[in-house]
């Protein structure tokens, strides 16, 4: 499966926690990353400074759903089921 034509979803909906240029901290899940073009695709992509959390993302039906609405929702699930739960 080749990435969706105008989604960007991967670059958008989860937190990535390692640098990224242009975002030295990371980004917060929802907040679209600054490498991410007018058409929704990575200015990194093959580039040896993509973060490994990106490189290691692959567009499959199960990650990207029928369409852009349905990769929203499944990687914010993604991003809440695998979120670090505070210490009590």
């Amino acid at each position: 499966m080749d990435c969706r034509d105008g989604c960007g979803a991967c670059c958008i909906a989860p937190s990535i926690t390692s640098p990224i240029p242009g975002m030295p901290f990371g980004k917060p899940a929802g907040i679209p990353c600054v490498q991410l073009d007018d058409d929704y695709r990575c200015r990194l992509f093959g580039r040896p400074e993509r973060p490994k959390f990106c490189a290691s993302l692959r567009p499959q039906r199960p990650m990207c759903g029928e369409d852009r609405a349905a990769a929203f929702a499944i990687i914010d699930a993604l991003e809440i089921a695998t979120r670090p739960t505070a210490l009590s």
